[in-house]
């Protein structure tokens, strides 16, 4: 039987097997436009337009720095920004709740498409501690997102989500970007704000290295 493949054309040209990534295989708009085009929550919203893993990934980055006390580290910020990178690529953010169902295959493809995004941005694996961190702040994000996004109350995010996260009330992309709280972008805001902060850090991180 012939070797399976699964091709993606990239906007910019370039092509992509989810099957067997490379580092190479797209560029950093692509991979903007990919997230901004990737939608949280099944797609629903109670906004006109759904929330973008794009955005939800700068939210993050923001309340990772919070937690941080505000210090900003290029390396580790990037690691979140790129969190959920993989999604934009493969173009689909699964429910958590159904990903035991889709199998270890699926399991399998999104850790090679997360070994790419890791070789290509020179991030380092997640130690224990770190990951625990980035839970916290995803899970943070997650709750808000929750009732201000997708429409849920308080008490069903707990008893119905089974997330325990506190619910913000502040959207902190607003104090970044303004706009209306919590208001869900459209793509290509998202992806021209999404590739910015990318642009931002890389090049931070250039500098430090220099």
């Amino acid at each position: 039987m012939a070797e399976q493949r699964a091709w993606v054309r990239m906007p910019s040209g370039k092509r992509l097997d989810l099957l067997n990534p490379t580092p190479f295989d797209w560029d950093d708009a692509d991979l903007a436009l990919g997230l901004a085009r990737t939608y949280r929550w099944g797609g629903h919203s109670a906004w006109p337009l759904p929330l973008s893993v794009a955005q939800h990934s700068i939210t993050v980055m923001l309340l990772q720095r919070a937690a941080l006390g505000g210090r900003v580290d290029p390396l580790l910020e990037l690691r979140e920004l790129l969190h959920d990178a993989e999604e934009g690529l493969l173009g689909f953010d699964a429910l958590s709740v159904i990903k035991p169902f889709l199998g270890d295959g699926f399991r399998a493809l999104t850790q090679r498409l997360e070994q790419a995004v890791f070789l290509r941005y020179g991030l380092p694996s997640w130690t224990p501690f770190d990951h625990a961190r980035h839970k916290r702040a995803d899970r943070l994000a997650a709750a808000s997102e929750a009732v201000h996004v997708a429409g849920w109350s308080h008490e069903e995010v707990r008893r119905t989500l089974k997330i325990q996260a506190a619910v913000l009330q502040g959207d902190p992309l607003t104090a970044v970007y303004g706009g209306l709280p919590w208001e869900p972008w459209p793509p290509a805001l998202a992806c021209e704000r999404f590739l910015a902060e990318l642009n931002r850090l890389m090049a931070l991180m250039q500098t430090q290295g220099a």
